[in-house]
């Protein structure tokens, strides 16, 4: 079997590069030992875990409701309806994938493979799923095999009771103690939906901070709402060992704030995940893999093996499924020879938790490290008729300008539905907008997307919803 692309994975980045391939003109096959398209992101990630925190919002918007004189009582929940909906979802979305590779003509072929050479793939069958040929050659090869949960030893046991972040969305029960280790944006975001399904939650991080690497005024109104939505949250501290005692798991604890042992139904650990790039026979070809696990490239994607490219998780940070799939589309573009680079300046991410943190382009504590002098300008959503309207006065839309020539170079957002604003910080910060420029673009009035530019009036000292007098500059 022969084909001129061949895609190793078919998650986000996988799926989008096949796809743009086959609508060049390319033949092209995607191998992944899935039984369906979608990678982790749709089987077992972002799709279905962001179906599960839709629920707990609304629960949590329900209980907010008991404060405009409208209650419904407690909840009743039926995990067997609710796991059923979530797969209802994963299912719609990986049955179109499935059509749209078959209409683009995409070979889809389920096994697990190994480069024997630079030019072919060693096929070995997944299943019941049998093989044509055991071999794939190919002219060009994308590499898109992903991502793995990070385990940790001190808490590595062989009891149920233990998740990662894929068996916890399984939901295999509502655990009346849960202890999440590792105080990232998996862990809380897991944590959001069982503390609202009923579990008494405790985080454990090792740092001094949750979302350790977000700017700190970010992750404050985060903080305050979860120290209230959970049962503990302990920082500077560390897990040292793990036990399972049949009806529990016993943990030991060593750090600032919390100390000795405690018994939880279940432990997550969620302490980040690493690049799926051992077990590949990488080091048949001549591709490069850093310390980390990464597979190095250039900025067009391409290895240092002139036949294979690498896109997504295994070649490096931020671990983000948009990253993937513009990485994916970049590297057919360059292919097809298009003068293409993955050179973005501004990379959004979001946190889905309630409220949610989003931000894109620079960073304060970035611009702190690389002492980078840039200018902050921001306006609280308590000053926000539509942040007051719905009750969400805690976010905050904050622009980091550069001083010289007003250019924005980063946004961060708190508040609720934070992940929907971000789009417009990052259409900007790519197309080289100033502050001046989202000062005098018109937003809708009332909507949370007006702090957008509210934040840029503050800059400017035109905000008529806040007294910022004029800065001389």
């Amino acid at each position: 079997m022969e084909v001129q692309l061949a895609v190793i994975g078919g998650g986000p980045g996988g799926y989008a590069a096949a796809f743009l391939a086959a609508d060049l003109g390319m033949r092209v096959a995607i191998v992944d030992a899935e039984p369906r398209l979608g990678g982790v992101c749709l089987l077992r990630g972002c799709i279905p875990s962001k179906a599960l925190l839709h629920a707990a919002k609304t629960m949590a918007e329900v209980e907010q409701l008991a404060e405009w004189g409208v209650s419904f009582g407690s909840p009743a929940i039926d995990l067997d309806v609710m796991r059923a909906r979530k797969q209802k979802v994963v299912s719609t979305l990986t049955g179109g994938l499935a059509q749209l590779a078959k209409r683009r003509k995409v070979q889809v072929i389920r096994a697990r493979a190994m480069f024997g050479d630079s030019q072919t793939l060693r096929l070995e069958a997944v299943g019941d799923s049998p093989l044509e040929d055991d071999r794939l050659r190919f002219e060009h090869c994308i590499l898109a095999s992903g991502s793995s949960p990070t385990k940790i030893p001190a808490v590595d046991l062989p009891t149920d009771r233990l998740m990662n972040s894929t068996t916890a969305l399984e939901l295999p029960d509502v655990p009346d103690s849960l202890l999440i280790v590792g105080g990232g944006y998996i862990g809380l975001e897991m944590g959001t939906v069982y503390a609202a399904l009923g579990s008494r939650v405790s985080v454990v991080e090792m740092t001094d901070g949750l979302l350790p690497g977000v700017d700190r005024n970010l992750v404050k109104p985060l903080a305050k709402k979860l120290g209230a939505d959970f049962e503990a949250i302990w920082l500077d501290t560390k897990v040292t060992a793990a036990a399972d005692k049949g009806d529990a798991v016993e943990v030991t604890f060593q750090g600032e704030t919390k100390q000795g042992t405690e018994r939880f139904d279940r432990v997550l650990v969620a302490v980040g995940r690493r690049p799926n790039s051992s077990g590949l026979g990488l080091e048949n070809t001549r591709v490069e893999i850093d310390a980390n696990g990464f597979v190095q490239t250039d900025a067009r994607q391409r290895t240092a093996d002139e036949h294979i490219l690498a896109i997504g998780d295994v070649a490096g940070e931020p671990m983000l499924a948009h990253k993937a799939a513009h990485q994916g589309k970049v590297a057919v573009a360059g292919l097809a020879g298009e003068p293409v680079e993955f050179a973005p300046l501004a990379i959004p991410a979001v946190v889905f938790t309630d409220p949610e943190i989003a931000w894109a382009g620079l960073t304060e504590t970035q611009a702190k490290v690389e002492e980078r002098t840039v200018e902050l300008s921001q306006f609280p959503w308590a000053a926000s008729g539509r942040a007051q309207a719905v009750g969400r006065t805690e976010g905050l839309t904050k622009w980091l300008v550069e001083p010289e020539t007003g250019r924005l170079l980063g946004c961060g957002i708190v508040g609720h539905g934070a992940g929907e604003l971000i789009g417009e910080a990052v259409v900007a910060i790519e197309r080289g907008a100033t502050v001046g420029d989202l000062a005098e673009a018109i937003h809708p009035h009332p909507t949370l997307g007006e702090t957008l530019g509210a934040a840029a009036e503050v800059y400017l000292g035109r905000a008529t919803d806040l007294y910022k007098p004029k800065r001389n500059r």
